[in-house]
């Protein structure tokens, strides 16, 4: 046991010593970052200290940078609680808000005053209080002859009463994090504030200019942000909506910088990336590629070709299905992307090059060789005996549990009534209403149903997909005909589905349709269970590899933890970018581009008469650079991933220059493999932000709100030609 805790203690100082540290790359916890990248920080522009950047005692720049809704990240910029975040992460609030007499999507949002920001049910915003490496504690309850069931069993099992026991019986949130898978751990709390209120949102035209064919391109021209405002009760503490609440008052909030940027400018983003896997090897690589992507892409590809096809031929359809739509379009560009990139990259064969160095560090050493010597053959085999089942996993999940809305909540009824251990008392709050027909198109839901299901039986073989479905489609005759009868289904007539939801639930298992839907979890449950029997396995050859890779390249690179969306820090420059030969990529774009790009009445490149004439004019007030343009986006070198939507990007003060909102095409790699000459964060620029509250939208009470200041953006990099590096 001593031996091992020495072993641990040891890979996790290796990990994240400062041997060869790079300004462009790396996710680093703000914990370490004194530790780690301070001295690297001043080098290349930051005049703040460690201290003001991460505190646990005084207030810092972590207190104005709250996790936003379920996944994205976003900034306070004014002490009464105004946040701001991208236009697509509050987009299922702004869509949850609209309808077809005040489309907030169409139409856009200001509100003149508090007592007009409407309230946005399900919506919170959650703060970072705290992080403690919690590491020996877990090691504690670890032995070497365990099971990896029970190795992770014991440590849920810790990490809860640490995750309770730090929740201070229900003030905070709390996490207990793995990192470097399972190498180390540590506890993550935040306290979460659950009355959030819309202030403004432009006009999707603005918000979302250049939809789904701009999606992960530059040059951009989106002003993709939106506004919201917290509130707490009268001790400023979280509290459920009411309309005694008052605005929140934060312990730190970023002031607003409209001055000049110009390249090499230093900059840095705080936020919450999501999920990286940067130490993925060649064969998950190549899994991804080949299996994985290829069916994800191509299930979500056919519900969107639905989801399209209904939206264009009504309004309230196009509203109801506009977030859905979007949060399915954006990962599937994404995968595409992804594909792409990794093959154009090589990204495989460079991590066959960094194996084949972890295999010649295991054979130089006989005790080396005993531990980790089968640990390539185990995730070797773990690749190609599940790529099947995965493939069809991915059409069972994306096709069919999350094809429908309607068919997977008629599911779920249907399983919670039948639940026999269940009492009676608390199944009544799930008996379906009138309320769960108010936002979906029942022809729409017929569609996605029949289509999707058609979809799942022409590219899963058949001996993987679920015998109830294979049963059904002979009884019916063919699948078009089984297609035909799930059209038919109960629950596609509200009264007869609350009726049956009411009086004979037993019933509802036999509807056609959710009884297709069941098959659907029941079998992906099946090849789930059949791929866990070696995946116990794979996670040790895993887990061991990352010891491996620590030990055999100590010294000369380090190993950041992968993105688990909690809190890091990430910092380089603005910086243009060659994507191909004879291609240069400028670090800015200009208003100028949207009418360029402007399209009358396109649902993607259309734009508000109001800008264009502001635009024509070129009125753009205190927001125009030195030029007389108004910039929309800029590029920097940024490491961020999903989850960092919404994230300040800060210039050396800590100002707030721009809101990252994406990354670029060349490099959708990067959540695998960093890629220095190709990878730029795409960020709306803050003069662009305040020219459409400002100019376009006239909300001067939302600009009197916020501290702007009007000076050069930052220090540049104090050598330069180390920032362009990245260019060659």
């Amino acid at each position: 046991m001593v031996k091992k805790i020495i072993l641990l203690a040891s890979l996790a100082v290796a990990m994240i010593a400062p041997q060869s540290l790079k300004a462009d790359e790396g996710m680093w916890l703000p914990m370490f970052i004194k530790r780690l990248n301070y001295v690297d920080m001043q080098k290349q522009g930051l005049q703040l200290t460690p201290e003001e950047i991460y505190s646990i005692n005084n207030s810092s720049l972590k207190d104005a940078v709250p996790i936003f809704g379920g996944g994205c990240t976003s900034e306070l910029v004014s002490k009464n609680g105004l946040v701001l975040t991208n236009h697509h992460c509050g987009f299922s609030a702004i869509a949850g808000l609209s309808t077809t007499e005040h489309d907030y999507l169409r139409d856009g949002f200001w509100a003149k005053s508090t007592d007009e920001e409407l309230p946005a049910p399900g919506l919170s915003v959650q703060f970072f209080v705290r992080m403690e490496d919690v590491t020996n504690k877990i090691q504690e309850v670890i032995t070497a002859n365990m099971t990896e069931d029970e190795r992770y069993e014991s440590i849920q099992t810790l990490a809860r009463k640490i995750e309770k026991e730090a929740s201070e019986n229900g003030k905070y949130s709390a996490q207990v994090k793995s990192f470097y898978k399972g190498n180390e751990y540590y506890l993550f709390v935040y306290q979460i504030y659950k009355d959030v209120r819309l202030v403004g949102t432009p006009p999707q035209s603005i918000g979302k200019f250049g939809g789904e064919t701009d999606n992960w391109m530059w040059p951009r021209h989106t002003c993709d942000f939106s506004m919201f405002r917290i509130y707490a009760d009268k001790d400023n503490n979280p509290a459920e909506y009411s309309k005694e609440n008052v605005p929140f008052h934060p312990k730190k909030y970023l002031s607003v910088n409209i001055g000049e940027k110009t390249e090499g400018d230093f900059a840095f983003i705080m936020g919450f990336p999501g999920t990286t896997q940067r130490y993925l090897t060649s064969w998950g690589i190549d899994y991804l590629v080949n299996t994985e992507y290829p069916a994800f892409v191509d299930a979500r590809a056919k519900k969107l070709d639905i989801m399209r096809e209904a939206m264009a031929q009504d309004q309230a359809t196009r509203i109801n299905y506009s977030n859905t739509f979007a949060s399915t379009s954006n990962y599937w560009k994404n995968r595409i992307g992804m594909i792409d990139a990794l093959t154009k990259n090589k990204t495989a064969d460079k991590k066959r090059e960094i194996e084949a160095q972890v295999q010649k560090w295991i054979d130089g050493d006989s005790a080396r060789r005993q531990l980790y010597g089968d640990i390539f053959a185990v995730m070797q085999k773990y690749y190609s005996s599940t790529a099947d089942a995965d493939a069809a996993m991915q059409y069972l999940s994306q096709a069919g549990l999350s094809g429908s809305q309607l068919a997977g909540v008629a599911r779920s009824i249907a399983m919670v009534l039948n639940n026999d251990k269940m009492p009676a008392e608390a199944k009544k709050q799930y008996i379906p209403t009138k309320e769960l027909y108010s936002r979906l198109n029942i022809e729409t839901e017929k569609e996605l149903s029949a289509e999707l299901m058609k979809h799942i039986v022409a590219n899963v073989p058949d001996s993987l997909l679920p015998s109830v479905l294979k049963d059904e489609i002979k009884k019916a005759g063919n699948v078009n005909l089984l297609a035909e009868k799930m059209k038919k289904s109960v629950v596609f007539t509200p009264d007869d589905f609350i009726k049956m939801a009411k009086e004979n639930p037993k019933a509802l298992n036999d509807d056609i349709l959710i009884k297709i839907n069941l098959s659907y979890a029941d079998k992906y449950m099946e090849l789930r269970k059949k791929m866990s029997v070696i995946q116990n396995d794979f996670n040790r050859a895993d887990r061991l590899f990352h010891y491996a890779l620590i030990k055999a390249f100590d010294g000369k690179k380090v190993f950041y933890p992968d993105a688990n969306f909690t809190m890091r820090v990430t910092y380089g420059q603005i910086l243009p970018y060659d994507p191909k030969d004879g291609v240069t990529y400028h670090y800015e774009t200009t208003l100028k581009g949207v009418a360029q790009k402007y399209k009358k009445g396109d649902v993607e490149f259309d734009a508000p008469e109001k800008l264009l004439d502001l635009y024509a004019k070129k009125d753009f007030g205190r927001y125009a650079n030195s030029k007389g343009e108004l910039v929309t986006c800029f590029l920097s070198n940024l490491d961020i991933t999903g989850g960092n939507s919404g994230s300040p990007i800060m210039n050396g003060r800590g100002e707030l220059i721009g809101i990252a909102f994406d990354g670029n095409w060349e490099a959708m790699s990067g959540d695998i493999e960093f890629e220095p000459t190709l990878q730029r964060t795409i960020s709306v620029d803050i003069r662009y932000v305040m020219f459409i509250i400002d100019k376009f939208a006239g909300a001067q009470n939302i600009i009197d709100e916020m501290t702007i200041i009007d000076t050069p953006s930052a220090a540049k990099a104090k050598d330069v030609k180390t920032s362009k590096k990245n260019r060659k």
